[in-house]
Parts: structure tokens; sequence; C-alpha cells
């Protein structure tokens, strides 16, 4: 009897905090973006990995200068940890992208660019 009451408990407690979890999952595909490219970004796209286009700049109207970053929300009905992502340039609409970003273990990225080299990457944390 006590064994089914625990069981019963648990199993209500679990449904009680199911919609919190999913909530608390689209909330960890937020993240910061940081540039250190040395060039104002101007737009920035997230996009399912599976995505046959980029979908909304998820920026808005905003840019994003060198040295400074934003604080990226967006709302998805997809629940994929796994995103592209692709920044714009202001000054020429030159692009970069990543592809297959974890967004559910991420939270801040940062966009480097080697002028030398021509090279641009990103770190996560």
């Amino acid at each position: 009897m006590k064994r089914a009451l625990l069981t019963a408990a648990a199993v209500a407690a679990a449904v009680m905090f199911a919609p919190a979890l999913c909530v608390a999952d689209d909330a960890r595909q937020d993240f910061t973006l940081i540039n250190d490219t040395g060039y104002t970004i101007s737009e920035v796209y997230v996009s399912p990995v599976q995505a046959d286009d980029w979908q909304e700049d998820v920026m808005g109207e905003d840019t994003l200068e060198d040295g400074q970053r934003v604080n990226i929300h967006f709302q998805r009905d997809e629940t994929t940890c796994r995103w592209d992502l692709k920044v714009v340039y202001a000054d020429d609409n030159s692009s970069a992208e990543w592809g297959n970003v974890n967004l559910c273990s991420v939270s801040e990225i940062t966009i480097h660019y080697d002028r030398d080299k021509d090279k641009t990457w990103a770190t996560y944390q």
C-alpha cells in the first residue's frame, strides 16, 4: 500500500511539473552572441538543421557592433537542439555560417575574424 501511494505521488508530481520542464527546454535554446570580428553584424539567422531556408532575422532592426553582445531570444515550433547559425555583416553584406550548433548545451557564441588570414570562426560556451 505504501509503495502504491509513493508511486502515485511520484506520477502526480511528474505530471504537474512536466509543463515547466518543457518551458525550461525551450529557454535553453536562447543564447548570447558576442561580436569579436572587427565589423558590425546587421543580421542573425537561426534555423533548425533540417530547414530549407533561414527564416527571419532574429535581431530585427538592430545591429551588433564589434565588441558588443546581444541576448538572442527566439521562438520556434521545433523542439530540436540542433540549429544552424548565419550572420550577415553590415559593411558588404558578406556572411558566415555555422551548422549543427547544439543550443541546448551552448549558452554563449563568440564570433571571431582574423583579417590577416581572412578566417572567421566561432567559439562556444
